[in-house]
């Protein structure tokens, strides 16, 4: 798209939301939707790991779609934040919620998961480092292939737990886009601070998994399609993000509760 009619569409944009902002036009406001419907295909395209083999992609874009209504009737033009960052986040968070309400994950994985993540923070803060799997498998008093099998399959769950952890403040604040401004200035920057520290706990990942975690959600790839580029199972991926989600929640937590 030219540059001139990328910046028409983004002024279009802003005017229509200003222009709702007061007068609450419910005509207007279904336009405003549809102008922005492209945010709603891919906040469900980004979650899907998440969901989809528990849920309908159809359900997951309807609780989308309600949350960018709310965006619209919610956002303040005059608010240092862009339209597409604020609706994204709401998608996003009513996505989780969803999936939360719906108790779509097994709670027998969900049990496992929450299990996994309690005995690997207990051998972390005892050994004061990462436990490795065999270490883990020993603690919770399984073989080390059936910890494997549970966390392949809990991966989906181990990304709700984090993405949970990330959301659990709020996910109607966001960090202004321009840097300017007096709005909620110390949630900002507490905002700006988590997500310096959330950039080098992924550092830190060993080298196959901040691979997998940036593939996952920078790039928005399947964990099938994840396989394809490491030349490993789906189950080895899903192995693999489930142990990198372990050491970022942890981590995160730490920081969190300081």
């Amino acid at each position: 798209m030219p540059v001139k009619a990328a910046e028409d569409k983004i002024i279009s944009g802003e005017e229509m939301l200003r222009k709702y902002h007061a007068t609450k036009d419910k005509a207007l406001r279904n336009e405003i939707v549809l102008f922005y419907q492209s945010l709603i295909k891919y906040a469900v395209f980004s979650t899907r790991n998440m969901y989809q083999k528990y849920a309908d992609a159809e359900d997951i874009t309807n609780e989308a779609y309600l949350a960018l209504i709310s965006a619209v009737e919610t956002f303040d033009p005059d608010k240092n934040v862009k339209f597409e960052s604020y609706a994204s986040m709401k998608m996003r968070g009513a996505i989780i919620d969803y999936i939360r309400r719906q108790d779509i994950i097994p709670r027998s994985v969900r049990a496992f998961a929450k299990e996994l993540e309690n005995v690997y923070s207990k051998l972390y803060a005892k050994l004061s480092r990462e436990p490795s799997t065999d270490e883990i498998a020993e603690e919770m008093g399984v073989p080390k292939e059936k910890l494997l099998k549970n966390m392949a399959d809990a991966a989906a769950a181990s990304s709700l737990s984090f993405e949970e952890l990330l959301y659990e403040d709020g996910s109607e604040i966001f960090v202004s886009d321009e840097g300017g401004g007096i709005w909620n200035v110390e949630k900002n920057l507490y905002l700006k601070e988590r997500a310096k520290m959330l950039a080098k706990a992924i550092e830190e990942l060993k080298e196959q998994q901040r691979l997998v975690i940036t593939l996952y959600y920078y790039e928005k790839l399947k964990f099938s399609d994840i396989a394809k580029v490491l030349d490993v199972s789906e189950s080895r991926v899903c192995q693999i993000h489930s142990k990198a989600m372990l050491k970022l929640k942890y981590n995160m937590e730490q920081y969190i509760k300081g």
